[in-house]
């Protein structure tokens, strides 16, 4: 069968290429699509927010499932007009996408199905929320309410930054619409780490768990991004430990939306921060992460494309998911400027003419055709996946390979792994 992937990013680019792999499928069709997908997906020039577009590319090309990887076309309402149009989809629909498309909405969904989750307050009023901070203690925590596209975010320290981050959201707005509505949270001490489960609107099946880094330096300094690396699994959070955040936090807003009438099919990924009284939600995503996916899909050792099949079809209880025991790194090269600006054209040096590298897989993100030439597109721009039976040789591996990428204003961090890595020293 044909299987349709809509999206353009290093996720994306992984998801086609399990899909590329798989027994069931003949061929692989992408929209947008980016320079790396090319080369192993027929891409389209329609853009992952067309629905219009999407649907009559569908049409066009008669796919057996339909993958939406972005999380703007899903809270727009994509895989509800594809679903409708007959086709089966991996993704949830508008209402169940609203878990990431309003932060307000998840809180909601959390009280009511008692998930643990940061203390809060929301806000429409600028002044109002303004009066709130001299009621808090810090740092706290500024978040946009929609999408932001992983930076609307902020920590704030002390009470200028607060201030600061309030007049972003309401004034200078710039997160546009995303910051119309405002949350102000306690900010939560512990762990990150993430936890993706398959759900087919009963089932839920986790998936193993990985650790993102969100800020642009070493150390976790610097202003937040979409997430500059990621290592999996993650050590401190074994499999019986994996098991009972599904059944605290993934299984019960599962159900509570149910109970709503509204039926979530695909990847629930909740964000979590392990506090000293246990896991608590930092953020949910209606779909693969970006770079957890880079991470977590190399060691899957299952057929991608027959889970997404039965997340669609409502079978997923009889699914098995099987992992390679090996250790993932993922680093980001990241384009000059990022996350403030985003530095686009600059030429690609160091992969070959597939655009990968011997020993590693490399997925692309921000990468485009130019002239014949591989040039960066902004914002992240490749991710460097290695898999060793240890972290210190995947991280080796990665870097060793990051090393031999080169274009104008490169980034990343250094400390991908790091900490599991001296664990096993």
């Amino acid at each position: 069968m044909r299987v349709l992937v809509v999206g353009s990013g290093g996720r994306e680019h992984a998801i086609v290429r399990k899909a590329a792999a798989s027994s069931l499928v003949s061929e692989v069709h992408c929209a947008p699509g980016n320079a790396g997908i090319s080369r192993q997906a027929v891409c389209h020039p329609v853009a992952d927010t067309d629905i219009a577009g999407i649907t009559a590319l569908a049409r066009e090309i008669e796919p057996g499932l339909v993958v939406i990887g972005p999380e703007a076309p899903l809270c727009a309402g994509l895989a509800g007009t594809l679903a409708e149009a007959g086709f089966k989809v991996f993704g949830p629909g508008r209402e169940a996408a609203m878990l990431e498309g309003s932060k307000g909405f998840a809180k909601e969904i959390m009280e009511a199905a008692g998930v643990a989750t940061a203390g809060f307050a929301r806000f429409v009023e600028y002044e109002a929320a303004m009066a709130h901070l001299s009621t808090t203690s810090f740092p706290v925590v500024v978040k946009a309410d929609g999408l932001a596209a992983g930076k609307g975010v902020i920590i704030a320290n002390a009470m200028a930054e607060a201030e600061d981050a309030l007049r972003q959201c309401f004034l200078d707005r710039s997160f546009g619409d995303a910051g119309l509505e405002v949350l102000v949270e306690e900010c939560l001490v512990g762990n990150e780490c993430s936890v993706l489960a398959l759900c087919d609107g009963e089932t839920v099946v986790p998936l193993e768990p990985a650790q993102d880094y969100k800020r642009i330096f070493d150390g976790d300094r610097g202003p937040n991004t979409g997430g500059m690396g990621c290592y999996s699994p993650v050590p401190r959070v074994p499999g019986p430990f994996v098991e009972e955040i599904v059944e605290n936090i993934h299984r019960p807003v599962i159900e509570e939306l149910a109970r709503r009438g509204i039926e979530f099919r695909g990847v629930l990924y909740a964000g979590l921060m392990l506090t000293g009284d246990g896991p608590k939600v930092l953020e949910f995503n209606v779909r693969f992460g970006d770079p957890e996916t880079q991470a977590i899909l190399p060691r899957l050792d299952s057929d991608l494309v027959e889970l997404m099949l039965a997340c669609a079809s409502g079978a997923l209880d009889r699914q098995q998911l099987r992992w390679k025991e090996d250790r993932a790194v993922t680093v980001i090269l990241a384009s000059a400027g990022y996350p403030l600006s985003s530095s686009k054209g600059d030429v690609i040096e160091g992969l070959d003419a597939d655009g990968q590298l011997e020993g590693v897989e490399v997925f692309h993100a921000g990468t485009a055709e130019e002239e014949g030439r591989l040039v960066t597109a902004g914002g992240r721009v490749l991710a460097i996946s290695a898999l060793a039976p240890t972290f210190t040789e995947a991280r080796r591996k990665a870097y060793t390979a990051a090393d031999k990428v080169r274009f104008e204003g490169m980034q990343l961090r250094r400390d991908i792994a790091e900490e599991p890595a001296r664990g096993e020293a």
